[in-house]
């Protein structure tokens, strides 16, 4: 059986998941679409971040903030989402926590939402559908400010 030696070009990238500590970043992912939400968490888990928690809408990730905050360096929320949306989600867990590190998830054509996202205190914004380097991109961007 080969192993992964027999493979030495297999993912030679350094994780970017990792802070200077060597521990994984934790996110919180919010997106009311599931395939979306698993999407984001391969691309990022597989660059060695770890996924603290999930929600499907604004209501549900101020709940998972509330019980996961100290392991939570990071959420990803997308704008338009049943119930709460992303946006006034934003102003709950920007008003809790202003120091939080949010990026929003949008769709294409949706500028007017996240320029108001970015106002409200969101630190990046990523367009979809999702292209693996660009999130990787702007995550590690973000998180290095």
């Amino acid at each position: 059986m080969r192993t992964k030696a027999d493979y030495p070009n297999i993912n030679p990238a350094e994780p970017q998941g990792l802070k200077h500590d060597g521990s994984p970043y934790g996110v919180l992912i919010v997106d009311d679409s599931m395939f979306m939400a698993k999407q984001l968490s391969q691309i990022l888990s597989s660059s060695g971040f770890r996924i603290v928690a999930t929600a499907s809408n604004g209501q549900e990730a101020l709940r998972q903030y509330q019980t996961h905050a100290p392991a939570i360096d990071l959420v990803t929320m997308d704008i338009t989402m049943p119930g709460m949306d992303g946006i006034t989600a934003l102003e709950h867990l920007v008003r809790t926590d202003p120091e939080i590190v949010v990026i929003m998830i949008s769709a294409i054509g949706k500028d007017d939402l996240v320029k108001k996202a970015l106002l409200t205190g969101a630190k990046n914004y990523i367009v979809k559908p999702l292209d693996r380097k660009k999130v990787l991109e702007r995550v590690v961007q973000t998180l290095n400010r």
